[in-house]
């Protein structure tokens, strides 16, 4: 990979959100600590971890700003809370669980810098202890019926096919660059998703206010997957469940919302229910439909489709 040099080197704060895993976030600090990009601040947010010592991170590391929250306000709320620390003309939020190349940070920047109407990126995320293998490589768009869609490339072996850069519908939560002015603008993510399609719905709202969206190549990072909330788990089952529904009442409208509703009803919810049913997991069942039900105690909610600002 070409190294990329800059005439100017604009202040990046580098945010992640930890919680119960600082020594998995010292990892990550430890591949920052050797990048080449000479001008970031570090903002390492505590979501109120109860079997963690955060401080270890500050005693290894005292530049970090660390942020201890007194709440756990989820991924969502965590990196908002760093947001409004941050200092930087470009703001990178980075999964604890990543490590990062050297020069991985100086494409992304020169990607803003060439290209003012991009609003959001992302760099090629691979796959950690599986080196070669692609888990991003940009996202299609989120079908209107079902709430769902697809990662372009993940599970492949990385042979060049994704090595140029280009529009994609959304940015990757695991690593998303964002400038400043865009968020002063577009505003944060909405703290009512906790976890799970907040940076979608974040992206809709960036590309809704005129900016595009896009994948770097030249840029990579390596994720470990899941360390906090597990490949699948009650928690994951809740959330994507929970989230599916208020991403679709936040985002579609009109005649796609009626029928993205009625295909929920009668094809999704039984049909993922009874997966669940069919291979005994009762517990992974309860959390869908306790997912399901916290959209029907909240359907008149309003506070659904607020938006904070900084």
């Amino acid at each position: 990979m070409t190294k990329t040099k800059l005439d100017y080197y604009p202040l990046v704060s580098i945010i992640t959100v930890n919680y119960n895993h600082s020594e998995t976030t010292l990892e990550l600090l430890e591949s920052i600590s050797k990048i080449s990009y000479s001008n970031i601040e570090i903002i390492v947010v505590d979501n109120a971890s109860p079997d963690d010592n955060p401080q270890i991170i500050k005693e290894k590391y005292p530049s970090v700003i660390l942020v201890e929250s007194v709440i756990n306000y989820g991924f969502a709320g965590g990196n908002n809370l760093g947001i409004m620390r941050a200092r930087g003309d470009y703001v990178l939020m980075l999964n604890n669980d990543t490590i990062v190349p050297e020069d991985f940070l100086e494409p992304l920047v020169l990607k803003f810098m060439d290209n003012p109407e991009y609003g959001a990126i992302s760099p090629k995320i691979m796959y950690y202890h599986t080196m070669n293998t692609i888990q991003y490589a940009g996202f299609t768009p989120i079908d209107n019926r079902t709430v769902r869609n697809k990662t372009i490339g993940k599970g492949e072996k990385d042979h060049g096919q994704y090595d140029q850069d280009y529009e994609t519908a959304y940015a990757h939560g695991a690593a998303m660059m964002v400038p400043m002015e865009v968020i002063k603008h577009v505003g944060m993510m909405s703290y009512e998703f906790f976890l799970y399609y907040e940076e979608a719905d974040w992206c809709n709202r960036i590309r809704n206010h005129g900016y595009k969206i896009a994948y770097v190549h030249n840029s990579k990072i390596f994720h470990k997957e899941s360390v906090t909330t597990g490949k699948m788990s009650v928690l994951k089952v809740y959330y994507l469940t929970r989230n599916r529904l208020v991403y679709m009442r936040r985002n579609i409208n009109g005649q796609d919302f009626i029928i993205s509703m009625l295909y929920q009803i009668f094809v999704a919810i039984g049909k993922n229910a009874f997966a669940f049913l069919l291979k005994g997991n009762i517990k992974m069942f309860w959390a869908y439909v306790r997912g399901l039900f916290w959209n029907v105690k909240n359907a008149f909610n309003v506070e659904i489709h607020d938006n904070p600002y900084l």
